[in-house]
């Protein structure tokens, strides 16, 4: 049944009436607000790994991020991305500068949908990407500077790898025949990439690797509720990217969940061999890894494929982190792990797992598949795109960093004083939440946080207590 029929003016593909249905717009709409939550998810999720010096600026940084790159999307980002005027396969053009005739019209990712729902939901993942990457600023970096970087990161590293991603018969990897349903190349190879050149810019943090710095999750309720967040999101981030309210968007819905139980599980029965405790930072992390590797192939692979993007995505991301120590940079989140190892690792299963009969679930898509359909060549262009992805977004957030550290009062490195003091009050003014110290208690308050403090679990050194005390 169509819901909806008008001509668009503007469009110059077709001069027949234009149908929608609002179902399938009605399902967009909701996805867009599903990955809308990710991004303060991301945030709480980032909050709970940091101590509490430094928790606020986390949670700040995702919703101002995410306000900067709303209007880098309205002024030039979407036209860069999504804009089909001209011939240039790397970066679109200006003539939806401002969303000049984004509207009505029959969007670039499919004609399902009207232009500016797709606008919309697309620069949720714009929103959100930058997001992970900046969270490799923690504990020592200075905001103001990192305003500045997420706009001109998104301009000059996002918008390109959307857009020959994503630009239907116009993007290289497109054209190419690269696969990459929701986003992992443009949003986690190229976060998680940028996140490892900022450790290495800004080098460690103060007392890193040394009994000074006594690092530990302030907040694990934060983290599981982050994740809480992130995984509801990644519903509508990957069911979404179907464009539509169809059984590929179910298919993918559904694998994304498998993926991210079976990372979880994988990531903790690892950490467990070794600890022999059955962490949830370590299940929470697992799930992300699962969830990022499935991201590229959800719309292109059965229910079964997903077992192996959850145990590959978990095992592969969590000996990843032990990367930060064999080469010595500081990733205070394991950001590069999680996302950009996670990214690469689904980009590669995808040209395996890749299956046409799914990709045909929506009634349209037409793919020749991965190696299970004897496509062979998919891999190489699974791993030509996800090398691209990585070395486009190392080389020019490096470039980047450079630039803007020089600008004066732009430096990007805050100082000792305030690294010690911690980012929430030298650089927000406010706290996560007040603590109140020792002479503002009553005597009883006092004998209950002795109290409390006794019970507190043997990992906890005195040196680890008097740490937190202080910040």
């Amino acid at each position: 049944m169509v819901n909806s029929t008008f001509t668009p003016e503007h469009n110059i593909a077709t001069d027949d009436d234009v149908l929608y249905n609002l179902g399938d717009m009605a399902w967009i709409i909701v996805a867009t607000g599903l990955v809308f939550i990710m991004i303060p998810g991301l945030g709480f999720f980032y909050s709970g790994l940091l101590r509490r010096k430094n928790a606020l600026s986390m949670i700040w940084m995702s919703m101002v991020i995410c306000a900067i790159v709303s209007f880098e999307w309205f002024f030039w980002g979407f036209s860069l991305s999504f804009s089909q005027g001209g011939s240039n396969k790397f970066i679109g053009n200006l003539d939806h500068f401002g969303l000049i005739n984004v509207d009505i019209q029959p969007s670039t990712g499919g004609a399902v949908i009207p232009q500016l729902l797709y606008c919309i939901y697309q620069g949720m993942f714009a929103a959100i990407t930058p997001v992970i990457a900046c969270g490799a600023f923690a504990d020592r970096a200075r905001l103001g500077p990192i305003m500045i970087f997420a706009f001109c990161w998104t301009t000059i590293v996002y918008n390109p790898i959307a857009m020959w991603t994503w630009n239907v018969g116009l993007g290289w990897s497109n054209v190419m025949g690269g696969l990459d349903f929701a986003g992992g190349t443009p949003v986690h190879i190229s976060s998680g990439t940028a996140a490892l050149a900022i450790s290495i810019f800004l080098g460690r943090r103060k007392g890193y690797g040394t009994e000074q710095l006594a690092y530990r999750p302030h907040n694990v309720t934060y983290v599981v509720l982050g994740t809480v967040f992130l995984w509801f999101g990644w519903f509508g981030f990957n069911g979404g990217s179907a464009l539509g309210a169809n059984l590929r968007a179910v298919q993918a819905m559904m694998v994304t969940n498998v993926a991210a139980s079976v990372g979880g599980l994988t990531w903790m029965f690892w950490d467990y061999r070794l600890e022999k405790k059955w962490s949830a930072v370590g299940f929470c992390s697992g799930a992300i890894s699962g969830l990022v590797a499935i991201t590229p192939a959800s719309g292109y692979v059965g229910t079964p494929a997903a077992l192996a993007f959850g145990v590959l995505g978990g095992t592969c991301c969590n000996f990843a982190t032990g990367l930060k120590n064999l080469l010595g940079y500081d990733d205070a989140l394991d950001i590069f792990a999680a996302h950009a190892v996670g990214g690469v690792v689904g980009n590669l299963l995808t040209g395996i797992f890749a299956d046409n009969r799914v990709a045909s679930f929506d009634g349209s898509a037409l793919i020749p598949g991965g190696w299970i359909n004897k496509n062979y060549i998919q891999l190489a262009y699974q791993l030509a795109d996800s090398a691209a992805g990585f070395g486009w977004s190392f080389v020019l957030t490096m470039i980047l960093l450079f630039a803007i550290d020089r600008i004066p009062g732009c430096h990007f490195r805050t100082s000792e004083e305030d690294e010690i003091l911690g980012i929430d009050l030298a650089q927000v003014g406010e706290e996560c939440y007040y603590v109140p110290v020792i002479s503002e208690l009553s005597g009883d308050e006092h004998a209950g946080m002795v109290a409390s403090a006794k019970g507190v679990s043997p990992s906890h050194s005195e040196k680890d207590a008097e740490v937190a005390s202080s910040h």
